[in-house]
């Protein structure tokens, strides 16, 4: 059995069309009939029903086609692998952020990256950390920077930096004149929090758990935008890191006492899972970058 065989067989299963996938593998008709009839009685079972001029995969084709799917698509990526490691410095990676860190960091991390690997493409996704979580496990995401709550095997992760947290507040709010807050003030007050499953959410409930408080929720958004724009209108308050970028004209961010209340940002990745050179690039100089204290 040779390997053209199991391309002639795929374009055939996908085209059902004897004479158009021919034409498309640049072979005579009768050649391809001939490669696919040694193919079957090779495989012990008829793969096609033929009526006419039509010709559509049985039952036993359709369960071939996807272990032949499989197998290309591994080919494939194999030739990609070799293809990087003799192209340094090209190649593709796809990352993973927070919506709370694209105001200003994110944008500095890539244009700085990609002054020094201008020929490697970087796809972006922003989504809540178990989304990101989520995609990396599928494969979709090569890395992705998340707050490391409730992080598993096969997930590894290291930790870049940590953020401060404050209580966000309106300018007119009773408490907007504190120098710095303790979080027993905030029982009474209406929360507007991102949505349940965020990273930021479990841990700024699992702060006022600490102090025995269940946060009265005004509202939930899922941009943390939108929750400043919601603080500044007096709609509630709100638990939030340095918001840089932000429109905080209307916003009062308090310190909280003490200062023992942070986020860690880690870059994650899955353990074990084949990353191509652009990739180790990438996670090289994300490391070195904020190392450097950027």
């Amino acid at each position: 059995m040779e390997w053209q065989q199991f391309e002639y067989f795929r374009t055939l299963a996908k085209m059902e069309h004897v004479t158009k996938a021919a034409e498309a593998l640049c072979i005579t008709q009768p050649a391809l009939s001939r490669s696919i009839a040694r193919f079957e009685e090779e495989i012990g079972a008829p793969l096609f029903e033929r009526q006419g001029r039509s010709i559509r995969l049985n039952k036993y084709g359709k369960l071939f086609l996807q272990r032949v799917d499989i197998m290309m698509k591994e080919f494939e990526l194999g030739k990609k692998e070799i293809q990087e490691f003799l192209e340094p410095g090209r190649g593709a990676v796809s990352f993973g952020f927070l919506h709370t860190l694209s105001t200003n960091l994110i944008p500095d991390v890539i244009a700085a990256f990609r002054c020094k690997f201008p020929n490697i493409n970087i796809t972006l996704k922003q989504s809540p950390s178990h989304s990101l979580l989520d995609d990396m496990q599928k494969g979709e995401l090569d890395f992705c920077l998340v707050s490391p709550i409730e992080l598993h095997t096969p997930i590894e992760w290291t930790k870049l930096f940590s953020e401060q947290l404050f209580v966000y507040v309106p300018k007119t709010h009773m408490l907007a004149e504190h120098a710095s807050i303790d979080l027993h003030l905030l029982a009474e007050e209406p929360f507007i929090l991102l949505k349940q499953g965020y990273a930021l959410r479990i841990l700024t409930e699992e702060m006022l758990q600490e102090k025995g408080i269940q946060p009265k929720i005004a509202f939930e958004g899922d941009e943390a935008d939108t929750i400043a724009g919601l603080v500044a209108a007096g709609l509630g308050i709100s638990i939030l890191p340095d918001m840089k970028g932000t429109d905080m004209n209307n916003i009062v961010k308090i310190p909280i006492n003490p200062p023992e209340y942070e986020r860690i940002i880690a870059l994650a990745w899955v353990d074990g899972r084949y990353l191509s050179p652009a990739a180790l690039q990438f996670k090289g100089f994300i490391f070195d970058y904020f190392a450097e204290g950027n």
